[in-house]
């Protein structure tokens, strides 16, 4: 009993601690703008106590995101499994994370101390110390991956067999780290003796089990582990096999992590959480039912409108269906459409705002591919006003042929809906003046999006209560907590293949056998397709990047437009049976079988597919904007 209260305690400060570092990287962001308004000094540091807490909000929202069980993956058919086998895959799942996690935080220690000098501070902060947040970052989520199996036979004692694994694997930046932390010890002595010793004995053993080291990762994420945990070990693994520094792969997470533009990706994630919490779709459906009502397809093109609105500031599709989807279907069912077409249409539009700025997915495009952001985000307008218009005609062809009733338009009603929704409809204006005209950075943009979305929902609407907002903030933290830590493993493995010069050499071989862009931009979308129904849209982004940009390049495709395939692709592949994303999230919204699903998104499918090879084979499209503006 005791030890529950305690537990319950312990979750309770954790739970505390992401949302009070994000609010304080937004205050600290607001003070900057305000003093910059002003014309006086702002913070000293500022900038680099931000970078650093969005390092510290990583960490702390992934061992969240570990005890929630909210890891992003992409198990296949374990659901289906029998119930004694489905323990045995969590055991062994557990084993493998235990394993990598570990030998991460050996690396990461080693990195910390060895990687800076002991006089380097974040304002007055010594840059170890806030860097250890990594080593006991990893070293927790370990700990907690090892008590994920039910407990009997052995189970957890075998996930935590995953710890010698892992110290095997990360013996050399173990004893890098001894001898970094007690440099004059007889510790450290022995560790200088006894290290590389057991370091020759360890490498070809290694060396040896490459391939089904590699292998083992493989399955295991595709039984349910962690894509972040694939990542990071495959990092490791060939870093190990190639006589590289393990300490390179902690290096370049804390690199991605306290990048320029990474703390953004927090700020609009709660932003948007901020926004789908509170009653922004009810007063959304309102005022497009107003405006759209009287049209053929009116209440299909709110319903989509409605949709991408949600989806581009939540950047997760998933979140869009579980907040209004079951809202918008009674309302379609109600206006006359069939529910076998609302739940296609709804399903399909779940994802069709990823284009949009300030869309999660496109500023991380940018980040990993190295584009510049402001450019994506013009780029992705008119082919997202496109995709929105392709499935709105569908909408229109279903409400002719099945006679759907239409609203006249009354002016009486549309004016107050539009007052009371005015507040949602500014906020994406407010971000786009902001940011391309250079009144604020992209990261200062999320702050002011922050602070605009409390402000409007906790004191002009008052949706949610100040009480409220801990829990709203919680919410989005697991989300980042699944996003940001494969963010900095994967950037590990996007080292690795860009030194081994991997993307060069694909490049090379697809020129001598692919002489046609055309030829190779159809591939490319049917990889991607592919890709879509594996892994989710983020996963893909952190591990295929890295490869195709290069390809794009090669292939004289502009890297904007290119970017825009990428994830319109991903958009397609959310929908692709048998495993993407939306249809399981909408089989479990609308309570109806995952094939009555497949059937119903059929001809929104097609349509989306048509809509992304327009959209590749018209580069017009992605740059007549940008052309325009002359970015």
């Amino acid at each position: 009993m005791a030890r529950g209260r305690l537990l319950k305690v312990l979750h309770s400060i954790e739970n505390a601690f992401s949302p009070v570092l994000l609010l304080l990287a937004t205050l600290i962001l607001a003070a900057d703008i305000v003093a910059r308004l002003l014309g006086v000094s702002a913070l000293r540091a500022s900038t680099d106590y931000v970078r650093h807490l969005v390092l510290w909000i990583t960490f702390a929202a992934a061992m969240i995101t570990t005890r929630e069980k909210s890891h992003l993956s992409m198990s296949v058919g374990v659901e289906r499994m029998p119930e004694s086998m489905r323990r045995v895959v969590a055991t062994g799942t557990s084993f493998v994370a235990v394993a990598v996690c570990t030998a991460l935080a050996a690396a990461s220690l080693s990195f910390v101390l060895s990687g800076f000098d002991p006089t380097d501070t974040v304002g007055v902060v010594p840059v170890q110390a806030a860097a250890l947040v990594m080593p006991i970052g990893f070293a927790v989520i370990a700990i907690r991956f090892i008590l994920t199996p039910a407990r009997g036979r052995g189970r957890r004692w075998f996930a935590a067999a995953g710890v010698l694994a892992g110290l095997a694997i990360g013996w050399e930046p173990l004893v890098g780290a001894l001898g970094a932390l007690v440099p004059s010890s007889s510790l450290a002595a022995w560790a200088g003796m006894v290290g590389p010793a057991v370091s020759r004995v360890l490498a070809p053993m290694l060396s040896a089990v490459h391939l089904p080291l590699v292998l083992l990762l493989v399955v295991s994420v595709f039984l349910g582990g962690p894509i972040f945990v694939l990542v990071g070990g495959l990092a490791l693994l060939f870093f190990l096999h190639s006589g590289g520094a393990l300490e390179s792969a902690a290096n370049q997470a804390y690199t991605m992590l306290t990048g320029d533009v990474i703390p953004s990706i927090p700020l609009f994630t709660l932003a948007g959480y901020i926004i789908s919490e509170s009653k922004s779709g009810e007063r959304l459906v309102r005022l497009f039912r107003t405006l759209f009502g009287w049209l053929p397809g009116g209440l299909a093109f709110m319903s989509i409108l409605i949709c991408a609105f949600l989806t581009t500031f939540t950047g997760a599709s998933g979140v869009t269906i579980i907040a209004v989807g079951a809202l918008l279907l009674f309302i379609l069912k109600d206006s006359g459409y069939d529910e076998s077409f609302g739940r296609g249409l709804l399903t399909a539009s779940g994802s069709i705002g990823l284009l949009f700025p300030p869309s999660l997915p496109v500023i991380l495009y940018g980040v990993v591919s190295m584009t510049n952001i402001k450019h994506m985000f013009v780029g992705g307008i008119l082919p997202g006003a496109f995709m929105i218009l392709s499935i709105a005609a569908i909408g229109v062809w279903r409400a002719r042929r099945d006679r759907v009733p239409r609203t006249a338009f009354d002016p009486r009603e549309a004016l107050p809906a539009l007052w009371k929704a005015l507040g949602e409809i500014l906020l994406p204006i407010l971000i786009l003046v902001l940011f391309l005209k250079g009144i604020t950075t992209l990261v200062e943009t999320g702050a002011v999006a922050v602070i605009y979305a409390i402000v409007l929902e906790v004191v002009v609407h008052r949706d949610l209560k100040l009480r409220q907002l801990p829990g709203v903030f919680l919410k989005s933290v697991v989300i980042l907590g699944g996003i940001l830590v494969i963010l900095a493993t994967a950037s590990g493995f996007s080292y690795y293949i860009v030194d081994a010069q991997i993307p060069t050499q694909l490049a090379l071989w697809l020129r001598a056998h692919v002489v046609s862009p055309y030829v190779f931009l159809l591939l490319l979308n049917l990889i991607l397709i592919i890709k879509g129904f594996f892994i989710d849209i983020f996963s893909a982004i952190t591990i295929v990047v890295p490869l195709i940009a290069p390809l794009g390049v090669a292939y004289g495709i502009n890297p904007v437009h290119l970017g825009i395939i990428f994830l319109a692709n991903l958009e397609l592949g959310y929908l692709t049976p048998p495993l993407g994303l939306n249809l399981f999230l909408a089989s479990y919204r609308f309570e109806k079988p995952i094939v009555r699903i497949y059937r119903d998104v059929i001809p929104f499918q097609l349509v989306m597919l048509a809509s992304v090879l327009i959209i590749t084979y018209v580069p017009w499209m992605t740059t007549a904007l940008l052309n325009v503006l002359k970015f």
